[in-house]
């Protein structure tokens, strides 16, 4: 029996939204993707020279937002380049005056978590170069702090 034949790498994503004007606008704005291709039914944004990581498809004012009581996807996950990457869009968030609706963390990783304007959640995320969840890097806590504290 040969090897099993499987993806090399989860190409994009696509979501739905309500207007596409206004996630065009979070997403370039907030994110600072950059818009590589429009169309008038379809918006496609990347972080890099690839022709994108997220397709965005309007579906008018009336569409109903995401329901975290049914089966689908529980948030998009975005990769930071540097701890210090991941505090800077920390405070730009603060600063765009997006709700952080959670952050979590672990000896290997450290995510925040927001919502766009139709409600699709996302996350921000570093994972520290030599993260080894299969060997505990799920337990204890992040090396660093996303605020410095002061007494």
């Amino acid at each position: 029996m040969g090897r099993m034949v499987k993806p090399t790498q989860l190409g994009h994503i696509n979501i739905r939204v309500k207007d596409l004007a206004r996630s065009e606008e979070f997403y370039t704005d907030v994110l600072g993707l950059e818009v590589t291709h429009r169309r008038e039914t379809i918006l496609f944004l990347s972080t890099n020279d690839l022709s994108h990581e997220l397709a965005i498809s309007p579906l008018g004012d009336g569409a109903s937002g995401p329901d975290n009581n049914r089966v689908g996807t529980n948030h998009n996950a975005w990769l930071m380049g540097s701890f210090d990457d991941l505090r800077q869009m920390y405070r730009r968030l603060k600063e765009k005056n997006v709700e952080v609706l959670r952050i979590r963390q672990n000896a290997c990783s450290m995510g925040i978590y927001f919502a766009d304007p139709d409600g699709n959640e996302n996350e921000v995320y570093y994972e520290t170069p030599d993260a080894r969840y299969r060997e505990g890097g799920w337990q204890g806590e992040f090396p660093e702090k996303l605020e410095e504290v002061t007494a």
